[in-house]
């Protein structure tokens, strides 16, 4: 009889960068695929150019993260944008990304909307539908991360898209899947071991804890930490080595 095969899950750790935060250089060398700011919410040519140059250096997958254009509330606000408006919001930040990237050789592998514009594509179709056709203009060999079992997974689906369904390791999350928004208390998790905890039972399980303790299923190809949050380094250092330590393979996108 053949030996039984151990499981042996594997999982993107993404974050995102290029948004100003000091420690970028500090969390690229512990993930695997970064998304880049683009200049909707954060980000100039300085800064993507910085980002990409550590992605090449570390050999981590570098890619695009478009938000509303909204600098003054670091696209953490839904704007009142049209669904064609957010095609031409999307495809202009995409643009300017890759002309960097063309120049310092940096292949763009992903797409992950940002803040607000995440959210909203993750409850809304014609927005995510939006972001999509943006995607499939602009390079549809790029993969799509989107928040798992949301509409923006479905849209990419539906155009043909390789996507990357997305858990995060610092955000707490309501019965429905959606994530706990940040003005509600015990929204972030910044406790190391509690985000090794989601983690581990996210990618070996496929479920989550509600935040009121409720079980829910959540597949996951991705797993995000954010660059500011307190002590994202370090987090990313320590998820890294728990990871590999207990037989997770971290992988590229």
């Amino acid at each position: 009889m053949a030996a039984i095969q151990p499981f042996s899950p594997q999982v993107i750790l993404n974050c995102d960068c290029g948004e100003g935060m000091a420690d970028d250089a500090a969390i690229l060398s512990h993930i695997t695929a970064a998304n880049i700011a683009c200049g909707g919410h954060a980000g100039n040519n300085d800064s993507m150019r910085t980002a990409l140059q550590l992605c090449k250096r570390f050999g981590v997958s570098a890619g695009a993260h478009p938000s509303y254009p909204d600098r003054v509330g670091f696209g953490r606000r839904v704007l009142p944008m049209t669904p064609a408006e957010i095609v031409v919001a999307v495809r202009e930040q995409m643009q300017a990304l890759s002309a960097i990237a063309s120049e310092e050789g940096v292949p763009l592998t992903h797409v992950k909307p940002h803040g607000a514009l995440y959210n909203q594509a993750a409850a809304h179709r014609e927005i995510a539908d939006a972001i999509v056709h943006a995607i499939v203009a602009h390079d549809p060999g790029l993969a799509l991360i989107g928040l798992s079992g949301s509409a923006l997974i479905e849209a990419g689906t539906a155009a043909g898209l390789r996507v990357l369904r997305e858990a995060f390791a610092d955000r707490t999350y309501e019965r429905d899947g959606s994530l706990r928004a940040r003005n509600l208390p015990d929204a972030l998790i910044e406790d190391n071991l509690r985000c090794l905890a989601q983690v581990e039972s996210i990618v070996r399980h496929g479920l989550a804890t509600a935040h009121d303790g409720t079980r829910i299923a959540l597949r996951a190809d991705t797993i995000c930490i954010h660059s500011d949050t307190t002590g994202a380094a370090e987090r990313a250092a320590f998820l890294r080595h728990r990871l590999l330590q207990v037989g997770v393979a971290l992988v590229g996108v």
